[in-house]
Formats: structure tokens, C-alpha cells, sequence
């Protein structure tokens, strides 16, 4: 455990990448394999469940330290961190373990089947078995919130140097749904193991947002290709050995969730990989992204929630066919060869559509396009280059999304939340209302979107013009008004506005805008496409 809390100190102590990497590459030349791999999951997400609830942790931490559990919770949030918090009230202790990381993680498993006394006995020995930043991290473990700012992408380059195996062969080895438990370092690092390849996708290629006069940057229109940039979930389908797997873009293996897409078995060939998104489709026709959430969120997908939530896939492009990786031929070429495929399929019947491409004669022309998105149910345009290979990860270049606007009204701040992080002393976490016959109805919550210097500024307006508190929330005196930006909005029977909206975040501070001019929930419902 000791050489892997050095390694998060060192991570979380650097915003410079090569430092990262350096450390992480370090760490993975000199570790144990055992540690080597549980580091690889931790750091992809993929740690082991919570044994302990954090109402026991908060109550066990306390009696050990001798505080009442008021100035723990007031101490909770002004650190803004369960594990941080733990780790700094608990006391001093020349005890020390040597036990590793493995080991630890290990008993954290077993942990979850011992009766709450054997639990409690347990974190108090290693709570005090561990310096301040063993413990943090340790609590980190125990609470499954651990973000250090190490993407897969920067570890997989460390593991690269440290290894001598490819990037993108190492991307494509962490894809999937292995754990620990179930594989070995050498095994899912080192060895090639052609089972193991049957369900895996492949690395996602991800597009970088256009900039300002992108359009000279490009070069000629005509190297490039066009399409819809649809709202759903992105996701690759493979179809091998008379199987069908569909993972999502957050690795997640969600093939039950989708049963339709057996009925591909009957038209694709084995050895085939689409890359496409996950839409609604309701009454033949694209819906909204909040219809999928009940797909999202279920267990178990029943009959009447197929009929009533249809989904398809809307497929744009093709990375293996006929079993062979034909990541590196240019995007015409893949498909050329998804479009004759697809070209003899009933997609009605089927559940699989084609992304339709597009080719403009000038940029005006294709912001005109643009301009039909919402119309068409999609968030603005994708650019691809012609001749451009699928790569791995977000790589810039080759494909670009022109997102259209987002939709934009004037609220009202009506409530505050303390931060985290470096916020956790700032309240910076607010919920908007807008009017609805002389009352205010909230509707969204932001925490983005302004400067450091507005947030010190609100927060100490907040502290002073403060007119109830409710725990760690408070509410205030209904006077500031923000332009609030969203990419999406929908009918919703679980907010209390009637309106569900994504990705709320403030777009600036409307201090020439007095209250009683922000807009109305009819103004918001306005927005809901017909």
C-alpha cells in the first residue's frame, strides 16, 4: 500500500502529463503484478463494491477520534471529501503495515460479508496502521470515489513504456468487462489470448469540438464528409461466433439491455464490429434522449418496455469486417462497405439503420444543413475526413462536431451548495428557478460555467443574504439572474417543473436583468420540439 499511495500523491500533485506518466510508468516497471493489476482496475474504474456504508464510516471515524459528530459533518464540508475528512480527524499512531495494495483490496472484498462488528474492528486496526495519506487512500478504496485526473489513455501510454507493448494494443487488452478476480497482470497485459477477444471492442475514436473560423483551418469542403450528429447512447455491436455483444462508450457491456438486436444475428455476418448510436424510436421516428433513460435504468427489460421504448441503431461506421481490424482504410472505403451492407437489410424489420453522409459544395451550404438539426432530432453535424483511419481515444483532426446552439433562458438563483474539491469552502453549486403565476418553480442546478473571481464574489453574497439552511443547502433571497445553457429538454414527471433539461450549466451572469424579467416555465416549455 505504501508504494501505491506514493504513486496517487505524486499523480495528484502534478497537473503535468509526462510527470503522470512518468510515475505511473515507474510504478508499473517496479510494482508486483498483483498490484500492477489492481492499480490498472482502480484507475479504470473498476473497483471493488463498498463493504461499508458512509453513515457507519462517519460514526466509526468519530468514536475513534473523540469528536461529536457535528464537527465532523461541519469539518466534511469544508473539506468537500468523505475519504480526506476520515483521514485527517482520525489520530496519530506509530503502528505501520505492511500489507500491499492487493492484499488490502483483498480484505476489502471480504470485507463486505462480515457481520458490522468485524467490520468495525477491522478499519479501526488499519485506520491506525496507516500514515494520513495511506489512510486517504485506503478510504478512497473503501468509499469508490476515486478520481485522480488519470485518464485510461494517459495510463495506457505509461504501460506502453513500461511494457514495450503498443498503445493501442494495450487499449484494446483493458476494453471489456474483466476484473481482477477473474484474470492475472501477465494474462491481461502480457499474454495474447485469442479467447479473449470474442465480445471486446475496439477503443472509441472521439471527435474534438470545432473552433473559431475552423472552417479556414479544414482546408477544401470537399475532403470532407458530413453527417447528423444524433442524441443517443454511442455504442459498438459486434457480431462473432453467432453472438451478439453491444458495449457502450463508457465500456460497459449492456447487451441486455437491447434484446432486439439479436434479430442482427440474421443478416450480419460473423466477424463484424458497427460503431453507431443507440436511438429511440418510437412510432418510426427518432425520439428524445429521455426516453432511453428507462432503458438505461432498468434490470430487467420487460415486454411492454420494449413496446413502449423501441430502440434501433444507427449505424456510421464499420471497424471490422469479415473478422479482420479495418480500422486503418480510409473512412470512404468502411463504408462504402457498412453501406452495402446495410443497403439489403430491412431496417424497419431489423432495428438497423444507416447514418446517412453527406457532401456539401460550400461551408454556407452546410450550415444550412446545420440549421434543421433540432428539426431532425439530432445536436448539429459531424465532419469526418475522407481519408481519415479510426483512431483511438480524442485525437484532433480528422473529426470534428459542429453542435448547433444550445437552448438559453434567464433564471433565477433560488438555492446554494458548498463546492468540492478546492470549492469546498465556496458555495458554487446553485438551483435555478423560473416563474410560474408569481411563484418560483425550480427547474435545473448548474455549478459551471463562471469565473473564480464571480464564484468568491456569489459566494460571499450567498453567506449574506441567506434565508433558511437545510443541512449543507441554503436558501436565498430570490434577487440574481443567470443565462442558463442546456442541450436538451423534455417533458418529465420527476421534476417538480414538469421539464427535465441536460447539461445545465451558466453561460454568464445577467446583472442587468432585475428578477422580475428572468423567464417563465411557459417560456421554457416553449422550447420542447413539436
Amino acid at each position: 500500500m505504501k508504494q501505491f499511495a506514493q504513486l496517487i500523491k505524486k499523480l495528484d500533485s502534478t497537473n503535468k502529463t509526462n510527470e503522470k506518466v512518468a510515475a505511473l510508468t515507474a510504478y508499473f516497471q517496479e510494482a508486483d503484478a498483483d498490484d500492477k493489476l489492481w492499480t490498472i482496475a482502480i484507475l479504470s474504474h473498476r473497483r471493488p463494491k463498498r463493504p461499508v456504508n458512509t453513515t457507519l464510516l462517519r460514526q466509526w471515524a468519530t468514536e475513534i477520534s473523540g469528536i461529536p459528530l457535528w464537527l465532523f459533518e461541519e469539518s466534511y464540508h469544508i473539506v468537500g471529501d468523505l475519504a480526506e475528512t476520515i483521514a485527517l480527524i482520525l489520530p496519530t499512531s506509530k503502528e505501520h503495515s505492511d500489507k500491499s495494495l492487493s492484499e488490502f483490496v483483498s480484505e476489502i472484498i471480504t470485507l463486505r460479508t462480515l457481520p458490522e462488528e468485524e467490520k468495525k474492528k477491522y478499519l479501526h486496526e488499519n485506520w491506525l496502521a496507516l500514515n494520513y495519506f495511506e489512510r486517504f487512500v485506503f478510504n478512497k478504496i473503501l468509499t469508490g470515489s476515486f478520481r485522480i485526473g488519470v485518464s485510461q489513455k494517459l495510463m495506457t501510454r505509461a504501460l506502453s513504456k513500461a511494457t514495450g507493448i503498443d498503445e493501442d494494443i494495450l487499449a484494446y487488452k483493458l476494453m471489456g468487462d474483466w476484473t481482477p478476480e477473474t484474470t492475472s497482470y501477465k494474462k491481461l497485459i502480457l499474454e495474447e489470448n485469442e479467447e479473449d477477444y470474442l465480445s471486446k471492442p475496439y477503443p472509441f475514436y472521439l471527435a474534438y469540438a470545432v473552433e473559431d473560423n475552423f472552417q479556414e483551418e479544414l482546408g477544401p469542403i470537399s475532403d470532407w464528409s458530413f453527417e447528423h450528429k444524433w442524441d443517443g447512447i454511442r455504442s459498438q455491436v459486434i457480431v462473432r461466433n453467432d453472438e451478439v455483444f453491444v458495449w457502450s462508450r463508457g465500456e460497459e457491456l449492456v447487451t441486455d439491455k437491447y434484446p432486439e438486436y439479436q434479430d442482427f444475428l440474421k443478416v450480419i455476418p460473423n466477424g463484424t464490429v458497427l460503431d453507431g448510436e443507440i436511438l429511440p424510436f418510437g412510432e418510426g421516428e427518432i425520439g428524445n434522449f429521455n426516453s432511453l433513460q428507462t432503458r438505461i435504468g432498468r434490470k430487467n427489460i420487460s415486454k411492454a418496455l420494449l413496446k413502449k421504448t423501441p430502440v434501433i441503431l444507427n449505424a456510421y461506421d464499420l471497424l471490422e469486417w469479415e473478422g479482420k481490424d479495418i480500422r486503418q482504410k480510409p473512412f470512404v472505403e468502411r463504408r462504402q462497405i457498412l453501406d452495402k451492407l446495410i443497403s439489403g437489410i430491412n431496417s424497419s424489420e431489423i432495428g438497423l439503420y444507416l447514418s446517412q453522409t453527406m457532401n456539401f459544395d460550400t461551408w454556407e451550404a452546410a450550415a444550412v444543413e446545420r440549421m434543421l438539426s433540432r428539426e431532425k432530432r439530432s445536436e448539429g453535424l459531424m465532419l469526418k475526413r475522407k481519408d481519415s483511419p479510426y483512431l483511438v481515444g480524442r485525437k484532433k483532426g480528422d473529426w470534428w462536431k459542429w453542435k448547433i446552439d444550445p437552448f438559453t433562458v434567464d433564471a433565477v438563483l433560488t438555492y446554494a451548495m458548498r463546492g468540492h474539491g478546492r470549492r469546498a469552502n465556496l458555495y458554487t453549486d446553485y438551483t435555478f428557478a423560473l416563474w410560474e403565476d408569481g411563484e418560483l418553480v425550480t427547474f435545473a442546478k448548474a455549478y459551471s460555467g463562471l469565473t473564480d473571481a464571480e464564484f468568491r464574489q456569489l459566494d460571499s453574497w450567498i453567506k449574506n443574504n441567506t434565508l433558511e439552511r437545510f443541512g449543507p443547502v441554503r436558501s436565498v433571497t430570490p434577487h440574481h439572474v443567470f443565462e442558463i445553457a442546456f442541450e436538451g429538454i423534455a417533458e418529465s414527471s420527476r421534476h417538480k417543473s414538469g421539464i427535465a433539461v441536460r447539461f445545465p450549466r451558466m453561460l454568464r451572469w445577467r446583472k442587468d436583468k432585475p428578477v422580475e424579467e428572468a423567464n417563465t416555465l411557459d417560456d421554457l416549455k416553449a422550447l420542447i420540439p413539436k
